[in-house]
């Protein structure tokens, strides 16, 4: 499989970035992490806009940078969304996107129509940056940085500068990137639902080091490095919508090993969704439960136990079919029940939180 490998070390007052990376080149991957974990400084390594003391990037087997080289920021074959879009503000939204097309070397894989439709800009086109929103803004820079044809896309937290409605506007083409595009985005994000809905891949960064890295549901369910996407530890499933109960407003999502009900939110059967569990919302069971309000029953085996970060708090780790979900309870509750590894089990899932 192609892959991207980086390893950087580099020194400033009071930080150091030291990162040994070995990273898919398709999908989407987060870069994850609060505030000065290193994030963007990591990025513009990979961009060539920081230089560290040591380095060495190689994408898809092609050596960008080493000990003996270097490939500066305008030869390396990526395109770079910011915070903030900064468009030429004398020039339209197509001849910003021109601009970007014309300084392109490479050989059109994306055509300038495709980024136009992908991000829904064809009525802007006209427009000068000042008479756009600030998520239309993010949208034409989005768009500019795949006129560049690039070979990967990097964007560094392009949502951080927008208010909850404009990110919820922009949300659904960042998803239409992930769906329709070959290219391996790097996503910088400190948001819980950015990363929830987008990425394939999870990379959890903490003071300059990376503290767990791999494909997001299995990263969410390690249990050693329990990380908090949002408010609580949690896992997202890869699930597909398979019946509308119209009489209950109630979806059933179907994924590897069960299924789970959740409120309608017209989303049609057959179609992928993402859904987020946490571990306070799964309780366990060691015999058959009577019926509850809980309307949302599985079974599955123990696949590991850890001890929470609370005192008298654990984590469980629950196998069902080919699908890990964790559970927290207490440890008086995981001795009353028996818990050990691979005990049969039930699982009862209060609720489930469908990403949209």
């Amino acid at each position: 499989m192609a892959t991207i490998d980086a390893r950087f070390q580099l020194d400033w007052p009071g930080f150091q970035l030291d990162v040994d990376l070995q990273l898919p080149a398709k999908g989407v991957t987060a870069l994850f992490g609060h505030s000065g974990s290193g994030k963007t400084t990591l990025l513009r390594c990979i961009a060539g806009l920081e230089r560290p003391r040591l380095g060495r990037l190689s994408f898809k087997g092609n050596i960008w940078q080493d000990e003996q080289s270097w490939l500066p920021t305008h030869r390396r074959p990526l395109g770079y969304v910011f915070q903030e879009a900064s468009l030429f503000p004398h020039l339209s939204v197509l001849n910003n996107l021109r601009y970007g097309q014309k300084r392109s070397q490479a050989t059109q894989r994306i055509a300038l129509d495709q980024a136009i439709e992908l991000l829904g800009i064809g009525p802007l086109l006209d427009r000068k940056p000042d008479l756009l929103s600030g998520g239309e803004r993010q949208r034409v820079g989005i768009a500019r940085a795949l006129a560049v044809s690039p070979e990967i896309l990097l964007m560094d937290e392009p949502l951080a500068a927008l208010d909850l409605k404009r990110k919820q506007e922009i949300l659904p083409y960042l998803e239409r990137l992930h769906d329709e595009l070959e290219i391996p985005v790097l996503y910088v994000s400190h948001s819980p639902d950015e990363v929830a809905r987008l990425a394939d891949h999870l990379v959890a960064m903490e003071n300059g080091r990376v503290v767990a890295h791999g494909p997001l549901s299995e990263t969410l369910a390690r249990l050693d490095l329990p990380i908090r996407l949002g408010e609580d530890v949690g896992v997202v499933l890869d699930a597909t919508v398979g019946e509308i109960d119209k009489e209950w407003h109630l979806a059933r999502v179907d994924f590897p090993g069960g299924s789970l009900w959740t409120r309608d939110r017209g989303i049609p059967a057959g179609k992928r969704v993402r859904v987020r569990v946490l571990a306070r919302d799964v309780s366990l069971a060691s015999a058959e439960p009577a019926p509850s309000s809980i309307q949302n029953v599985l079974h599955g085996h123990i696949d590991a136990i850890a001890d929470d970060d609370h005192p008298g708090l654990q984590l469980v780790r629950v196998k069902i079919g080919d699908t890990y979900l964790v559970s927290r309870l207490t440890r008086r509750s995981a001795v009353g029940l028996g818990i050990a590894v691979a005990q049969p089990i039930h699982v009862q899932v209060k609720s489930v939180a469908l990403m949209e």
